[in-house]
């Protein structure tokens, strides 16, 4: 069941730096959210908080608030692998495990969790590899490594291993940026599909990604380097690149710095 996530007076830091500050932002549940602006303005950053992937960097912490619909992911006793199963991830780079099967990647995350029944892991293997619209390419070779397929069906499979354990949240940073022009409109395709099932957070440089897959976009930035990043504004994807609030954002969209 897709979920809201609701970020409120969020800060970033690694260590002494304040990478990110005062962030406040709704995302609707079954709705695509993209998050843009300038290298360096902590819009990955901000991806990573959603799911706690930024504590993995040691000295990083967060303050604020980061709620999973009522559910503070960042409140006392909150388990961070139970937070990363329940908001999957999807990177820039595909990482399939590479000499894993293209079976076993998928149900990596099952089987770490104990699953043991292979009944119920080539159920889940073949239902996620659909939802990734993947099936058809491979459901003759599942016993094939992962690292065998082409970049474009890598990713799909990095999406297949994220929804397998049955997320409510699918965070996506820069999926296509390593891609061909028609491995990007397949995952864009796929995006737009699962937004029916899943609440999801893109983080793009490409405006006409955000503009073509997404229902509201954010848009970051920083006042000079080595300040913190920060959030302008948001809204519905249409007004924000057709009548934005703030001169920046026009600026950023039309191409004058970024």
């Amino acid at each position: 069941m897709a979920k809201s996530l609701t970020l409120n007076d969020l800060n970033i830091f690694y260590g002494d730096f304040h990478a990110v500050k005062d962030v406040s932002l709704s995302i609707a549940p079954k709705s695509v959210t993209a998050f843009i602006g300038p290298s360096g303005c902590g819009k990955s950053t901000v991806l990573r908080t959603l799911n706690r992937m930024h504590e993995v960097t040691p000295g990083a912490y967060a303050t604020g608030e980061v709620l999973l619909d009522d559910l503070n992911l960042y409140a006392k006793g909150v388990d961070p692998v139970g937070v990363r199963t329940t908001v999957g991830m999807v990177f820039q780079r595909p990482n399939p495990f590479p000499t894993m099967s293209i079976r076993d990647n998928v149900v990596a995350g099952l089987k770490l969790s104990g699953v043991r029944d292979k009944a119920r892991l080539d159920e889940v293997a073949e239902a996620s590899l659909r939802g990734a619209n993947l099936w058809n390419e491979v459901k003759d070779r599942l016993n094939k490594p992962g690292g065998d397929l082409s970049g474009g069906q890598q990713q799909r499979l990095c999406i297949a291993r994220a929804i397998a354990v049955s997320p409510q949240v699918l965070l996506m940073d820069e999926p296509c940026s390593a891609l061909d022009p028609i491995s990007t409109l397949a995952i864009e395709d796929l995006i737009n599909e699962l937004k029916s099932q899943y609440t999801i957070v893109i983080v793009t440089h490409n405006m006409q990604q955000a503009a073509r897959v997404s229902d509201q976009t954010a848009f970051f930035n920083l006042s000079a380097t080595g300040r913190p990043g920060e959030l302008v504004e948001a809204g519905a994807t249409n007004e924000i690149f057709s009548n934005p609030t703030r001169t920046e954002t026009e600026d950023y969209i039309s191409g004058r710095f970024g």
